[in-house]
């Protein structure tokens, strides 16, 4: 081996173990940083503390009256189907289409059908369990039909009484959409024969079908009366019911304010109610009074809670509304 050759094989061995020594040893010199690149600002990060201010965040709230871009949301009728009033407004500010009309048959059937069911009759399969649950009420009922478009919406915005809301999870033009699809129910249970016929549609197998659901029907409930009528009444009863139809999630038992009146003190008292007709008189809430509000609850409604809506609760048998009688009068005992 020449004088060259020696010189660059120790060159390069030199080389080779320079580089091994590198390894695993950390450098106390700062890192070349040639481009800074705006990686080092004079700003404070997210949850960093700042002095500064008297709390010490340095993170702080918005401006009051910020709107961040993109929702300022100022159309009420739209985004809470209000008027400029705040009353409901009528009719969906969206034009009906069939493709939006599918939309909001797939998000309620997602969203709606384990309270309301398939057809919004108020028998979701969570109605059907003993879940504690308030009984929702059939889109079918003329209250629910009587209402204003505004007024559906703003309980899938807002949630009302025992139902939470869903602003959350159904985005503003589905909520739309499932108040027009709760529509077209409402539309299919009362559409006429001569109507039917324009269509393709085997209304005898349609009306054999329904036959067949009303014996169904009729024979549980003759099985449930039956069962009822060897039943007495009790307290007991009266508070397994109550708890069934999560009656306490409205109404306490101690006084406390709640969505409605109180039973504390409610056997025997006296009080101002306003009528179905507007109005208002003096009545003793005695049995007669407590039944007839568990059957028809907008006949007589206490001054306090007018504006308050409670659903019938008629599909109840005799003896569990005696029962209830009972719990609440066995309240003053």
């Amino acid at each position: 081996m020449n004088f060259k050759g020696l010189l660059k094989t120790v060159g390069l061995f030199a080389i080779g173990v320079s580089l091994t020594a590198c390894q695993g040893q950390i450098s106390e010199k700062p890192p070349v940083h040639p481009n800074m690149n705006m990686d080092q600002q004079l700003r404070y990060e997210a949850q960093e503390e700042n002095n500064f201010f008297a709390d010490g965040r340095a993170m702080r709230q918005p401006v009051e009256g910020t709107v961040a871009r993109g929702f300022a949301n100022t159309d009420a009728a739209y985004y809470e189907g209000v008027d400029e009033n705040g009353d409901y407004i009528q009719n969906i500010p969206i034009d009906l289409t069939k493709s939006f009309l599918y939309r909001g048959k797939e998000r309620y059937e997602i969203y709606c059908t384990p309270c309301h069911g398939q057809t919004g009759a108020g028998d979701g399969i969570i109605m059907e369990g003993n879940y504690g649950y308030v009984p929702a009420p059939s889109f079918h009922d003329q209250r629910i039909q009587d209402l204003p478009d505004g007024a559906l919406y703003s309980a899938i915005y807002n949630g009302v009484r025992t139902m939470p809301s869903y602003a959350t999870q159904v985005k503003v033009e589905d909520r739309w959409a499932i108040v027009a699809y709760i529509r077209a129910l409402q539309e299919s249970q009362n559409i006429s024969e001569e109507e039917l016929a324009e269509y393709e549609v085997d209304i005898d197998a349609l009306q054999a079908k329904a036959s067949q659901a009303q014996a169904q029907a009729d024979s549980v409930a003759a099985a449930r009366e039956a069962d009822q009528e060897t039943m007495e009444a009790s307290v007991s009863m009266g508070a397994d019911v109550i708890a069934a139809n999560a009656c306490g999630t409205c109404h306490s038992e101690d006084g406390s304010a709640g969505i409605g009146p109180t039973w504390q003190g409610l056997f025997g008292s006296e009080a101002q109610v306003v009528t179905a007709e507007g109005e208002t008189i003096t009545v003793t809430k005695d049995e007669d009074y407590m039944r007839e509000s568990i059957v028809e609850p907008s006949a007589k409604k206490p001054v306090d809670y007018a504006q308050a809506v409670m659903a019938s609760y008629s599909y109840l048998s005799d003896v569990e509304i005696e029962s209830i009688v009972l719990y609440l009068k066995n309240l003053e005992n």
